[in-house]
């Protein structure tokens, strides 16, 4: 069977299936499979079947079909053939509820360098990873591939990936809820504080701040009282992204953000994201003007006392002491009874 004569064929297949036909599209498609010696034409069949097999729920089909592919893929020698195979292996198994070869075959495709499908197929890749991680009850790893996904979805205007990726947000907030209500039954402090975050980062990821905001406090009350360092870092992390989605911030909130940032990245060693956020630290404090007059220094960035002159301009505690000025170093007024702060 020639090249022209499988497009035609598969081509064939495809209305069969689209007029709901799919036992005859399937028996085109595997008469393609036995008889065509085009590569190019064997793997476009293959997927064919994987999808008819997955929407069909014969998801053992579907694997067997998968394999195959990956081989075919290897044969062609080409990057983005790989990765669509690599896909259709993670979605096989995802659907066999083999979650840890789901999310290697995800990192297998997250891997594969230069491909020219990876910002189409890169969404799918982390929908299919989100579904492997909630499987597993890993919510934070799970939410964060589909806010992944659904970013994605929005960069390429793909409706039916955004539709997919707001079913599992569905699934992942009835999960979330559900393990909610027995920690409640059980007193379970550490398991609400993960719930409340989780559901403070659903809210988030939807838009909806203004209910995301309270979901963080009760979280970090726990996270407090329970003396989780950890998740008190990951509450934080949180806010910070809530703040960010304003894009509202006043100039001493950016500081704020670029400070507790710079904390987050060096506690967990990410020398680049570190150094960005030092930059923008102190671009903010020049933008405000938030430096002590006498020694130089920034302040905020370090925990020191500061004394505000009635004039309203801050300085250090520590400086203004050694100094001992009668008016402010900075416009000169009378500094006679100064406030702290």
């Amino acid at each position: 069977m020639g090249q022209d004569q499988t497009k035609q064929q598969i081509e064939t297949g495809l209305q069969l299936y689209q007029s709901n036909q799919p036992e005859k599209a399937l028996q085109v498609w595997t008469r393609v499979l036995e008889k065509s010696a085009d590569l190019v034409g064997r793997f476009r069949v293959l997927g064919c079947l994987v999808t008819a097999h997955s929407e069909m729920g014969r998801y053992k089909e579907m694997l067997k079909f998968a394999v195959v592919q990956i081989d075919t893929a290897r044969e062609l020698e080409d990057a983005d053939f790989l990765l669509e195979s690599y896909l259709n292996l993670a979605r096989s198994n995802e659907k066999l509820c083999e979650f840890h070869k789901t999310i290697s075959y995800c990192k297998t495709c997250l891997g594969l360098p230069g491909t020219r499908a990876s910002a189409q197929l890169g969404g799918q890749v982390s929908l299919s990873m989100g579904n492997a991680f909630l499987g597993l009850s890993l919510f934070q790893k799970a939410l964060e591939s589909f806010e992944k996904a659904l970013r994605s979805a929005h960069n390429n205007d793909d409706a039916m990936l955004e539709c997919r990726v707001c079913c599992s947000l569905g699934s992942f907030y009835a999960q979330v809820k559900e393990s909610m209500k027995i920690a409640l039954q059980h007193g379970d402090r550490p398991l609400q504080a993960l719930c409340l975050l989780c559901f403070a980062d659903i809210h988030r990821s939807r838009g909806d701040l203004e209910t995301a905001f309270p979901r963080y406090d009760s979280a970090m009350s726990i996270m407090t009282e329970i003396g989780n360092r950890l998740g008190q870092v990951q509450v934080l992390l949180g806010v910070a992204k809530c703040w960010m989605a304003r894009k509202a911030l006043d100039k001493l909130s950016q500081l704020k953000l670029h400070c507790l940032s710079e904390r987050i990245c060096r506690s967990k060693g990410l020398q680049r994201e570190l150094r960005a956020h030092v930059v923008r630290f102190h671009e903010c404090v020049e933008e405000t003007e938030l430096y002590c007059g006498l020694c130089g220094e920034s302040i905020g960035e370090r925990n020191s006392r500061l004394q505000a002159l009635p004039c309203s301009h801050v300085f250090h505690l520590r400086c203004l002491q050694k100094s001992g000025p009668r008016s402010c170093p900075n416009c000169r007024r009378s500094s006679m009874k100064p406030g702290f702060v």
